[in-house]
């Protein structure tokens, strides 16, 4: 079987650089971007089963990204996350089409069991 490959967007340098690495440690393929133009580019460049995104970022934010996303590739997979969460911005990102919604911090280990879960769908 060959491994997931995870895209992890966040403003948050440290969490996007901690994560990655956590997830390269269980033989994941992550690789991590902090904006969200960068995001769109990498989709187009490389291919990933799974997009991590957060919700609130400057510039580009989470929505308008996962808009974008399922416009050009609807059969990605985007799990929201967010630390500022609300039952509007969770529902209005579930309208846009993710497949699940997270709130910070991450337990690793749920995180992972989620992305099998859409990895399999």
């Amino acid at each position: 079987m060959k491994p997931m490959r995870i895209l992890v967007v966040d403003d948050e340098v440290d969490f996007v650089t901690a994560l990655v690495e956590r997830l390269q440690i269980r033989s994941i393929e992550a690789e991590g971007v902090t904006r969200g133009f960068d995001a769109l580019q990498l989709i187009e460049e490389k291919e990933f089963d799974i997009v991590l995104l957060d919700v609130k970022m400057p510039g580009l934010g989470g929505l308008e990204v996962i808009k974008r996303i399922k416009k050009d590739h609807p059969n990605l997979h985007v799990i929201l996350l967010t630390g500022h969460g609300s039952a509007e911005t969770a529902e209005e990102g579930m309208t846009a089409g993710a497949f699940d919604y997270l709130m910070k911090p991450v337990n690793i280990d749920k995180l992972i069991r989620l992305f099998k879960k859409a990895s399999s769908d």
